[in-house]
Order: structure tokens, then C-alpha cells, then sequence
């Protein structure tokens, strides 16, 4: 578990130095025998160290003298319905919550979509941070997904591991800029159909990383 805990911080200084969290926000998990292990509550990065990770039960129990992240919920309840999918990434990153300010789905502009599993990243109703409802709405988004928008709030992001959620982290973020600076030169830019979606998906199937 140690390793565990060291990835995960390392994960939580990566997103930092890119630029995709500032001070105390956004929040990463990994599962971990059984259970899950997600970043304090409240607690700055160059604060952090690996025993700094709290250990966490499906109940929401978690480790004496520590404070989990407030969204504890979405993560212990993507986890859980989704057994496919081991590190779950946070962020407020600028053009991800943009977009999310705006409660802006992304549609198929470019191919790269497909990254996060369908035609779109969606973006989830809004709810109050850290709430049951917050994690009810972001699961409905997620539903053949790996990343969807938060409203008025951030990105979820998922992976089989934490370097998979990581890149997918980037990669949405990435879509994110893209459309936004798109939507600059026209409100409503020509979008990939169907069936050119369809190729996509077939090709991704063996390509690189994203065919894992």
C-alpha cells in the first residue's frame, strides 16, 4: 500500500505542476485492497506526504486523525459501479470549469473525443460540492464514459490506473481549450457525424494507449 500512496501523491503534485489544480483543489483516488485511498481534505500539495493518503471503506469509514476529501462520495461511488476503472482524477482545471460554468456538453468536434469512451463529454446537473447528489449526477454522466464535466464546479476523470486517469485528465482539459477557443470564431462549429464517430471507435481499438 505504501506504493500505493506514493503514486497517488505523485499523481496530486503532477496535476500542480501542469497547471491543472491550484492550491487545495480537485482530489484523486486509486482503489486499494479492496478499499479505496483518495488525498486529504483541505490540505495543499507541498503539504502532502505519502502517509498523508487516507484509507477508505465503502461505508465511508476511513483512517483515525485524518480528514478525506469532501467528495469522498463520487469516488468511493464510481469505484464501485464501475469495476473496470481503479484511480478517479479531480480538477478545476481553467478550460474544463469554463466550459462547466457554461453546463456545456463537448460534442464530437474533433476525434479525439472518443478518449472518454462516446461521442461527448458530458457535462453533469449541478449540485452542492460533496453531496450525495453531487455523486448521483456525475455517475448518470459517466455512463460510457471516462471523464465527464461538473456544472458550476470542475472535471471527473477515470482510468484503470492513475497514469491512465491522468491522461485522460490532459486530454479532456485539451478538448476543452480546443472548443472553447472554436466557440470564439463560431457558436456552432461543424461536428463529426455517427458514422465518421463509428471509424474512430474502430480505429482506436488499436491505437497506442488508448486501445488498452
Amino acid at each position: 500500500m505504501q506504493n500505493q500512496r506514493e503514486n497517488l501523491l505523485k499523481t496530486t503534485q503532477k496535476l500542480t505542476e501542469l497547471g491543472l489544480n491550484t492550491g487545495t483543489a480537485g482530489n484523486c483516488s486509486v482503489r486499494s485492497e479492496g478499499d479505496f485511498l483518495i488525498t486529504p481534505s483541505g490540505m495543499g500539495v507541498e503539504e502532502m506526504t505519502p502517509a498523508s493518503m487516507v484509507k477508505m471503506q465503502c461505508d465511508g469509514s476511513y483512517e483515525q486523525d485524518k480528514i478525506p476529501s469532501s467528495e469522498w462520495r463520487f469516488h468511493r461511488d464510481i469505484l464501485a459501479s464501475r469495476p473496470e476503472i481503479n484511480a478517479v482524477v479531480h480538477t478545476h482545471s481553467m478550460f474544463a470549469t469554463t466550459l462547466a460554468c457554461l453546463h456545456q456538453d463537448i460534442p464530437p468536434f474533433h476525434y479525439m473525443i472518443a478518449v472518454v469512451g462516446g461521442d461527448s463529454i458530458r457535462c453533469a446537473p449541478y449540485a452542492l460540492f460533496g453531496s450525495q447528489t453531487l455523486s448521483d449526477n456525475a455517475l448518470q454522466a459517466l455512463i460510457e464514459r471516462k471523464a465527464c464535466l461538473l456544472a458550476n464546479h470542475g472535471m471527473i476523470a477515470l482510468g484503470r490506473d492513475l497514469d491512465d486517469a491522468l491522461a485522460v485528465t490532459v486530454e479532456v482539459e485539451t478538448l476543452c481549450e480546443q472548443y472553447w477557443r472554436i466557440l470564439q470564431l463560431d457558436p456552432n462549429p461543424p461536428l463529426l457525424s455517427e458514422a465518421e464517430m463509428r471509424e474512430v471507435f474502430k480505429q482506436f481499438k488499436g491505437y497506442g494507449q488508448w486501445a488498452k
